[in-house]
């Protein structure tokens, strides 16, 4: 018998898919908000924003537009909701990368005002989530917040995704994948019917995934780049929001979470850490209980990470240059009272997930060296 009710927070209230979703989108803004706040980030972007504001204008939705200078960070995030205030919006829209997402989610959510999101790349599931991650301005994770709803609509417009480059593409798969890994340790004995279905969702996802990444990035004209883009940002938000808290994370987004404390020598993306992640994960669940699937799984993902060209080192995600000390710190804040790393079935601490890490590095420098 279930103890308690649970409050889940599934799915956006609308989902645009396809190939020409914009072009739906349009009939659909105009019901929602006459005056929004259009959130983006990157000038690579900036021409896509352009045009859909214009466009938007031809629909007599006038929007207010703002740009975030560092990733989801108080500093903007304040900024920004005093030009939502002050123009009276009535919406958020927010188009860009994942970064840029939880920031447009999580002013509505301040402003009491609905979310729309356009994802510009399948790099993370945030178009889909009601979670949204703040960092600090130098990209260093300080928390997560849980939102009151997921978007009211997010619109999945393949022609737009599909201009991202492939490393957003590789990264978002990396961190889908990661779903499976985590979900499966921290809730694979769950008696709950929605997180065991939740569980079984990822390791779908996970094989398709695995099966179909490295064509859909050889080919994003393919329908194996439908399948992946669209499991990237969506399945793998609907598996969140079905399964809950503890179906979403576990040691992989911790070492993440922990490594962003860190000065990094070139910027990796989120899903770039995550997959780094995995390997840390699976190595620990390596020295707890010499788990052979475990390390099967850990060549598995270490080869397609490669396949992928995506880090499997500390070098490669840019931080060449650490101290002992530095890394010492990270796992610290990866191992904190708070952190998600405890969602794992036995006790982490800094000094076992520091000697995980260094492993990885290691193991994945030496195969790298053998080539």
């Amino acid at each position: 018998m279930q103890i308690k009710n649970i409050l889940h927070k599934i799915a956006p209230e609308n989902v645009i898919r396809g190939e020409n979703a914009w072009e739906q989108a349009k009939t659909i803004i105009p019901q929602i908000c006459k005056k929004p706040l259009f959130l983006g980030r990157s000038k690579d972007t900036l021409g896509i924003r352009k045009l859909l504001t214009d466009q938007l204008r031809n629909c007599h939705v006038v929007s207010i537009n703002a740009q975030l200078k560092f990733d989801c960070c108080e500093i903007d995030l304040k900024r920004i909701y005093e030009i939502a205030n002050e123009n009276n919006c009535d919406a958020i829209i927010a188009s860009g990368g994942g970064k840029v997402l939880d920031a447009g989610k999580l002013l509505a959510y301040r402003l009491n005002l609905p979310c729309i999101t356009i994802p510009l790349s399948a790099s993370t599931c945030a178009g889909w989530t009601a979670l949204s991650n703040i960092y600090s301005s130098k990209g260093a994770f300080i928390k997560d917040q849980s939102l009151n709803t997921c978007p009211k609509l997010i619109i999945f417009d393949h022609q737009l995704v599909r201009k991202a480059p492939k490393r957003l593409l590789a990264s978002g798969i990396a961190d889908a994948l990661a779903k499976w890994y985590e979900s499966s340790i921290s809730s694979g004995k769950s008696d709950d019917g929605l997180v065991q279905q939740a569980v079984q969702m990822a390791r779908v996802l996970r094989d398709q995934l695995l099966l179909d990444g490295y064509e859909a990035l050889k080919n994003p004209y393919s329908k194996s780049w439908e399948k992946v883009a669209e499991g990237c940002s969506l399945t793998a938000g609907l598996i969140g929001g079905i399964g809950g808290p503890k179906c979403r994370t576990s040691a992989a987004h911790a070492v993440h979470n922990g490594l962003t404390q860190l000065s990094f020598s070139k910027k990796p993306l989120h899903g770039e850490i995550v997959g780094f992640g995995i390997l840390v994960q699976l190595r620990l669940e390596e020295l707890f209980s010499n788990n052979q699937l475990a390390y099967q799984s850990k060549k598995q993902i270490t080869k397609l990470l490669k396949e992928l060209d995506l880090p499997t080192n500390l070098t490669s995600l840019g931080l060449e240059n650490y101290s002992l000390r530095e890394l010492d710190n990270a796992c610290s804040f990866s191992c904190n009272k708070n952190s998600d790393i405890h969602n794992m079935p036995f006790k982490i601490d800094k000094e076992i997930l520091k000697k995980a890490i260094l492993d990885i590095n290691k193991t994945t420098i030496d195969v790298v060296k053998t080539k």
